[in-house]
């Protein structure tokens, strides 16, 4: 296979840090975004001008447009852009502060939404490639607590949804990956509001204790996560949606399920609506 570039965001752990690995070892090129300028610093060293490490942060739209920018222009190509950056927040919606609603929505959507923004024009006019938005089984289902989060999930596929159509003519297609619970470190770096003591014992509180206690199942496989991930990015006709996990694929075909019930269930009214 030839050997592709790739830019790749949120590397420093979990699925980011993992996909730069494979990639490296097959011997294709990335560049890998971090918070933190040491984050890669082994890799760097085992794998050199291979691996282009840069530091920026998702809510610093200047400097996403730079980094972008000067990545196309070192290596005169990307294929593939991969936008992995994100975190959870939980608490139940009344629970949350304005920052840390304000952080999640412009680290998860509006960083999201600039990179891809970012990358458009060099991919155009390079006659296409390809863009993997990283989202969760939480872009079409929702869990008790994650409001927020579900927010900026669902907003990053409506965006792409509609993106999609606008740049297909390009050559410029997406993938949607929505990996269900995966063991990675993202329970780790959950950021939590401080619980309302009228929310005890409620939906939002029970998932609480279900992290807490280590009750909560997680199925996914963080390594067979990323191979299915590598292997849409290579694939000549990719799914706009990739469904990774038993649970993903449980919840979200049961979601769909009961939406067409509810949809099918309405047609008269809906008609009714008509001139």
């Amino acid at each position: 296979m030839t050997t592709r570039n790739w830019f790749i965001t949120g590397t420093s752990n979990g699925l980011g840090r993992i996909l730069t690995e494979k990639l490296l070892a097959r011997g294709d090129r990335v560049v890998a975004t971090v918070r933190k300028a040491d984050a890669l610093a082994e890799l760097k060293t085992k794998y050199g001008q291979q691996l282009q490490v840069v530091t920026v942060d998702m809510t610093d739209t200047a400097g996403l447009r730079r980094v972008v920018d000067e990545s196309f222009a070192r290596l005169g190509r990307i294929d593939v852009i991969v936008s992995n950056a994100g975190y959870g927040l939980f608490g139940a919606a009344e629970e949350l502060t304005d920052a840390q609603i304000d952080q999640q929505i412009a680290t998860n959507l509006v960083g999201s939404i600039q990179l891809i923004r970012a990358a458009l024009p060099h991919l155009r006019a390079g006659s296409g490639g390809r863009i993997l938005q990283v989202s969760s089984e939480g872009g079409q289902i929702a869990y008790p607590g994650f409001s927020v989060y579900h927010a900026s999930k669902w907003g990053i596929e409506g965006f792409i949804e509609s993106v999609r159509q606008e740049v297909a003519a390009f050559g410029i297609d997406f993938v949607i990956v929505e990996p269900g619970p995966t063991k990675t470190n993202f329970g780790a770096g959950l950021t939590q509001a401080k619980p309302l003591p009228e929310y005890a014992g409620k939906p939002a509180d029970q998932l609480r204790q279900a992290f807490v206690n280590g009750t909560f199942p997680i199925k996914g496989d963080a390594a067979r996560t990323v191979d299915a991930i590598i292997a849409a990015a290579d694939a000549k006709h990719p799914p706009l949606r990739l469904t990774l996990g038993s649970t993903a694929y449980g919840s979200i075909s049961k979601a769909l399920h009961e939406r067409q019930q509810s949809l099918e269930a309405q047609r008269e009214i809906a008609y009714s609506a008509d001139a």
